[in-house]
């Protein structure tokens, strides 16, 4: 499989595993077939499973627990997420320390090689919200967490998800010390679906390209877009989800892939492949079937630019 170096770390396969549909976050899947379908990623050539203890209450990281019994096989990388929301910042440092610990045990592992912030970045957010971190909190508690695990030998770098207020996160970007990594919403119709929890508009392919400016390596997220850039959902979702609107606005697309007798999902990971500035797409996959349509993608390779303009033009409707 291609490899990319991922900002200034090390080298990572052009797919990573991610741990939701491990975690049954993408419908149902068991033990035995998630185990499976890592060890068949990494044996075909996927060096960098992306987990979190939110992917299934810590199922995605007890699956790769049970894979490889703390022995990772040579080469292949993990990382692991925290969500800390906005304390007060004397209880930063515990707060990670503990999600890292409960992580590290599920996965029978003694480090991680990165290990994001796991909520939204916003610049306003008071002290106590749940679900948001402040820049200030951020600069002034979490970064220098994230430093002090890292001289522990816990951690090997840290990063931010970025599906937080753009404006916060760009400003993150610009900031001192940077993000060795971000995960960045990368698909087709530059939706971050029911991840949006901001009024601004997403911006991810600024995002994107700030962050290949200050050298920060870039994972992308959501290539087919919570399952509105596939066939049809396999799980059940209220009407007027962002995530069915999206569906909605890509019939389109769907229709072109059916044009070209090619599964949606597999084009629009071949889409997400070529975005510009991407370093590794992570998969949200649950299964082998899955898994291998994926691969397919990645062998297949990026698609031509007169194939990019048509899938574009498709889905020309901004999100609202």
């Amino acid at each position: 499989m291609q490899t990319n170096t991922l900002g200034s770390l090390w080298p990572v396969s052009a797919l990573t595993l991610g741990g939701g549909g491990l975690g049954q976050v993408w419908g149902s899947t068991t033990r035995d077939e998630a185990i499976a379908t890592v060890r068949e990623a990494v044996a075909a050539g996927i060096t960098l499973l992306d987990l979190a203890p939110g992917y299934g209450d810590g199922e995605a990281e007890r699956v790769v627990g049970e894979a490889f019994g703390g022995a990772l096989p040579e080469g292949v990388r993990v990382t692991t997420k925290c969500r800390l929301g906005n304390p007060p910042a004397g209880e930063v440092y515990g707060i990670l320390r503990a999600s890292l610990e409960a992580s590290l045990e599920r996965m029978k592992l003694a480090r991680v090689d990165l290990f994001f912030l796991h909520n939204l970045l916003d610049a306003d957010a008071p002290e106590g919200a749940k679900s948001r971190t402040s820049l200030a909190t951020y600069r002034d508690a979490l970064i220098p967490a994230f430093e002090k695990l890292r001289e522990e030998g816990l951690i090997g770098a840290w990063g931010l998800t970025g599906i937080g207020f753009p404006s916060s996160l760009l400003q993150a970007l610009k900031g001192e010390p940077v993000p060795a990594a971000i995960q960045c919403i990368a698909n087709l119709l530059d939706s971050p679906g029911a991840l949006k929890r901001y009024d601004e508009p997403a911006r991810p392919r600024e995002i994107i390209a700030a962050a290949r400016a200050r050298g920060v390596g870039v994972m992308g997220i959501r290539a087919v877009q919570a399952g509105a850039l596939t066939s049809a959902f396999d799980r059940e979702l209220p009407p007027d989800s962002a995530d069915a609107a999206d569906f909605e606005r890509a019939a389109p697309f769907r229709a072109l892939a059916d044009a070209l007798e090619l599964p949606p999902a597999l084009l629009a990971h071949r889409y997400a492949l070529g975005i510009p500035g991407v370093d590794t797409v992570v998969l949200g996959v649950k299964n082998r079937e899955e898994l291998r349509e994926c691969l397919a993608a990645a062998t297949a390779g990026p698609l031509p630019p007169a194939l990019i303009a048509r899938i574009d033009a498709s889905v020309a409707t901004p999100p609202a």
